[in-house]
């Protein structure tokens, strides 16, 4: 049909925290884009285990994720939330596509080089092969659209490249996904080192405000956020850790960096970390009361895990079986 929506698809590792930079930069923004697109956000706890995880605290940070997925704003009735590992598929696409990708394409990939000089003692295969992972996510929705940081670029890349390589010798089995341009969220980084992203991953902990930050938590790394000696509230490169406060502040409270700029015309720094400490305070409570209401409410979640996972596994079936008759697999007897 001509007027079916695009499909659009993205997710999340069930790894740390989310950051005021997660909910700013992306998950405030997937908000409306169901009233555009058909859209799969995925809990990637398959890709959470390249590191060694804590299997009971995975569990519960993948369950919390998905949590903070519905308090956000995604409505679990027009978008599909569901755990990566509910979903063989993912999986049994990304080993075939991994007899499509060439090690040479992989060995270039820079955060499989990232990772691995992080975690020298644990450089596993699967951390190897975590960009065919990633185009499996992306190509067994049909994704047509994936909204992607500066940092996933390369993989994204990849699965464009091995998509087509895959529909070249078989025909049009899969949609060449390309990159989301919408609505750009706000870059938050780190409020101690503000020429570096705010991470989840950070091991400072005044560097990132959570998620789930308690207002007095959310005040003190306000506070103690690093600025400059410059005594001036401006918006340039040359103070980025200003900017970045007129960042989130900007984000949190819809105001345009020149109107922020201008509302703090002589004040000091002290009085405008307060002002932002507050504004985030305030952008969060929303998410944080629902998701508080959300965890005590175990069958809504547990339904939604359920009937989520149904929908996922229908339509990432119907691309996976057609790869599988392509490739020469038996077809399965009913």
């Amino acid at each position: 049909m001509l007027n079916e929506k695009k499909v659009l698809f993205s997710g999340m590792q069930a790894t740390g925290n989310l950051t005021l930079g997660n909910y700013l930069g992306a998950l405030k923004n997937w908000v409306n884009l169901c009233e555009e697109y058909e859209c799969f956000y995925s809990v990637v706890d398959l890709h959470s285990i390249t590191v060694r995880q804590d299997p009971t605290v995975l569990r519960q940070r993948a369950r919390k994720l998905l949590t903070i997925y519905i308090a956000a704003g995604l409505d679990p009735e027009k978008n599909c939330l569901y755990y990566q590992s509910h979903v063989s598929g993912h999986a049994e696409l990304a080993w075939i596509l991994n007899c499509f990708t060439y090690m040479g394409e992989l060995n270039r990939m820079t955060q499989f080089k990232d990772k691995a000089a992080k975690h020298a003692d644990n450089i596993n295969a699967g951390l190897f092969t975590y960009p065919t992972l990633m185009a499996a996510d992306i190509l067994l929705y049909q994704a047509d659209v994936v909204p992607v940081g500066i940092d996933q670029m390369q993989h994204l890349e990849l699965t464009r490249d091995v998509a087509q390589r895959f529909n070249a010798v078989y025909g049009d089995v899969f949609t060449i996904p390309e990159v989301y341009i919408g609505k750009v969220g706000a870059k938050i980084m780190s409020l101690q080192e503000p020429l570096k992203k705010m991470s989840k991953s950070d091991e400072n902990p005044n560097a990132s405000i959570y998620l789930m930050d308690d207002p007095d938590t959310i005040m003190r790394k306000c506070k103690r956020a690093v600025t400059d000696s410059e005594g001036q509230i401006l918006y340039r490169e040359e103070q980025p850790g200003i900017r970045n406060l007129i960042d989130i502040y900007s984000a949190c409270t819809g105001k345009k960096p020149e109107e922020v700029v201008k509302e703090f015309d002589g004040k000091g720094y002290g009085d405008f970390k307060v002002a932002v400490g507050e504004a985030v305070v305030s952008a969060l409570r929303p998410l944080q009361e629902r998701y508080e209401e959300l965890s005590k409410d175990k069958a809504y979640i547990d339904g939604i895990i359920k009937a989520n996972a149904e929908k996922a596994n229908y339509v990432a079936t119907k691309t996976l079986r057609k790869v599988q008759r392509k490739v020469g697999f038996p077809d399965r007897v009913r």
